[in-house]
């Protein structure tokens, strides 16, 4: 899916970019799978700031996703591709042959009027759902579980894949996009395909008003702050800081690894993902 570049007609629209919404066929959301939310405003339960910069942006409903993908054997035809406020990525809303209707992610090719199922016997096909001891080597994969029936956690933003490299006794072999390797349970799920919307990462909002809409508030730097704010705050004139980069709280931010060690998660994890080139 393309992405738009307006006709900078004004300052707020000279950099700014949109997508193309090619793939939206469906403007109006099933009513059944809607769901109200509260926005916070990135306080806990005892109204304190617990998220920094969350609040305000336009109000919006909390669309039901099928992560398990547990209806096995009943075809389901794709009604319609449609944008979802909650997530990068489009969803597609399913109709069963039994009259239900699911929400999933929307894989690149899936079009309006397919046919897509899941469970052991389903196609090797995009939209389709399967175990991974019954899915060939060398697949791309999205929404994969990393425990059976709990739905799929891994790879569900915009453009996300995950390629299946082995199958070996109980195990199945992935390799992330980020460039870690590790260990899934052969009985877990994946889904078939890449997700859709994969031109996400090159929007561009172009004025601070849109980020605004969606929900950030502005960032103040630490260096701008009063001493009883920040310890990198205050100084005479213009400062650097004075120190290493810091949280507010005094912790680094740049290098200290905050990874609670988890001897559980490690044996699973045979390559750690790649550092990012400087």
């Amino acid at each position: 899916m393309p992405v738009r570049k307006l006709k900078p007609r004004s300052p707020g629209v000279r950099f700014r970019t949109i997508p193309g919404f090619d793939e939206i066929t469906k403007s109006t959301p099933e009513k059944s799978l809607l769901v109200s939310i509260a926005r916070k405003g990135g306080r806990n339960n005892r109204g304190r700031l617990t998220a920094k910069r969350r609040g305000g942006g336009h109000r919006k409903q909390y669309r039901i996703i099928d992560f398990k993908r547990n209806k096995d054997g009943v075809e389901a035809k794709v009604e319609g591709i449609e944008y979802d406020p909650n997530r990068s990525a489009n969803i597609a809303l399913l109709v069963y042959v039994d009259g239900e209707k699911r929400y999933i992610l929307s894989p690149e090719g899936l079009r309006v009027g397919d046919k897509i199922t899941s469970g052991d016997q389903a196609e090797v096909k995009a939209g389709n759902c399967l175990p991974l001891n019954k899915i060939p080597e060398g697949t791309l994969l999205h929404n994969i579980e990393m425990r059976c029936g709990k739905g799929g956690q891994i790879a569900r933003t915009a453009g996300a894949s995950v390629q299946l490299m082995a199958k070996e006794g109980a195990y199945a072999t992935l390799k992330l996009s980020s460039g870690e390797v590790r260990l899934i349970d052969m009985n877990c799920r994946a889904t078939i395909g890449v997700v859709g919307n994969s031109e996400h990462g090159n929007v561009s909002f172009g004025k601070a008003g849109r980020s605004r809409w969606v929900g950030r508030r502005p960032r103040v730097r630490a260096v701008a702050m009063n001493p009883v704010d920040h310890p990198m705050g205050g100084g005479e004139g213009r400062s650097s800081g004075g120190r290493h980069p810091c949280s507010p709280w005094g912790q680094p931010a740049k290098g200290l690894k905050t990874r609670k060690p988890r001897k559980s998660s490690n044996k699973f994890i045979l390559n750690r993902r790649k550092k990012r080139k400087k």
